[in-house]
């Protein structure tokens, strides 16, 4: 798969849906990783737009992440206890109770950007992508790549049809990738570890990836590349807010936590009063809790107030530190 990729290094960059720029995946391109668009919250032109401008500023292959769209079932009791329970944020943060929370179908047009483009690797998180979603892609020989966080799951994956599955351990920041219930928090490591010798497909380990030791520890127990993403979040050229690397930087162990509250779907980030305050509230199933808190979100970071942000982070984040792209992946894998 590396030199299917044309990829120097066994190490693929998180997608990180809301954080990469197309600067940050081209520079990861250019330090031997593969790349990875986070297209999770752009539109079908937006996608088409993004993989253009990584395109201008890299020769070498990148993928694209989808989300798998799901219909929400709208329950309005818990629509209305979600939007109760984030009152008081909207009223210290002075903005409007109005959020739209309908979301718009987008993934048929994400596809077909990545068809138009001509690009040759996608990976998907939140579920499998259907049959024909499955058939069009593989018709344009592009490369596809499932995420699973159980055992169970990356047995789906694998007979769905996809061509590499990436397996997410507990440790992993930002949002889980189940698509089963319940959500359980395996260790890297041992979903590794348990899943090796039952697959034919390629494993991609992610998870609390944070030094040349972990690296080497994944491939030693079976993984054919490593996903990383929060050691990636303070380099120079991620355009993540300086409040998130600041927060990132300043970690220290056990400073994350599993929660919710932001988007309706489990994610780790940093332990803060908006997570704390919301651990028993109720919560409107994803897209739409991600529509009411995204004001309270953007908002936060333009009054610099980190207690209310999702900043987003694996378990390991008090590893993390201020360097390039190529300097930090070159001592992840020399």
């Amino acid at each position: 798969m590396r030199s299917k990729f044309a990829i120097e290094k066994p190490i693929i960059q998180a997608p990180m849906a809301g954080i990469t720029t197309p600067a940050f995946v081209a520079a990861c391109c250019e330090a031997g990783a593969l790349g990875s668009i986070g297209a999770g919250y752009l539109n079908g032109a937006e996608t088409k737009e993004f993989i253009q401008e990584v395109k201008s500023l890299t020769k070498k292959p990148f993928s694209v992440n989808l989300f798998i769209q799901e219909e929400p079932r709208i329950d309005i009791n818990v629509l209305q206890n979600a939007r109760v329970a984030l009152q008081p944020f909207y009223e210290e943060l002075g903005i409007p109770n109005t959020q739209r929370v309908i979301s718009t179908e987008v993934f048929d047009g994400q596809v077909q950007a990545i068809i138009d483009e001509g690009v040759k690797i996608a990976s998907f998180t939140f579920g499998i992508p259907d049959n024909e979603t499955i058939a069009k892609l593989k018709q344009h020989n592009v490369y596809l790549i499932g995420t699973a966080t159980t055992v169970e799951e990356v047995a789906a994956v694998e007979k769905a049809g996809l061509d590499a599955v990436v397996v997410q351990g507990g440790e992993a920041g930002g949002h889980r990738g189940s698509f089963t219930e319940p959500v359980e928090l395996v260790s890297t490591a041992d979903l590794v570890k348990a899943v090796h010798g039952k697959v034919s497909i390629p494993i991609i380990a992610a998870g609390g990836i944070m030094t040349a030791e972990h690296v080497t520890e994944m491939l030693e127990s079976g993984a054919a590349y490593v996903q990383i993403g929060t050691v990636l979040l303070t380099a120079y050229e991620c355009e993540a807010t300086k409040t998130h690397k600041n927060a990132i930087l300043n970690s220290e162990q056990e400073a994350t936590t599993i929660t919710k509250a932001f988007t309706g779907k489990y994610a780790r980030g940093l332990k803060n009063k908006f997570t704390e305050q919301l651990k028993e509230a109720e919560v409107a199933p994803y897209p739409i809790q991600h529509y009411l808190t995204l004001h309270i979100r953007k908002e936060s970071a333009n009054q610099n107030k980190p207690e209310y942000m999702s900043l987003w982070m694996g378990e390991n984040s008090y590893l993390a530190r201020e360097a390039s792209v190529k300097d930090i992946i070159d001592h992840l894998y020399k």
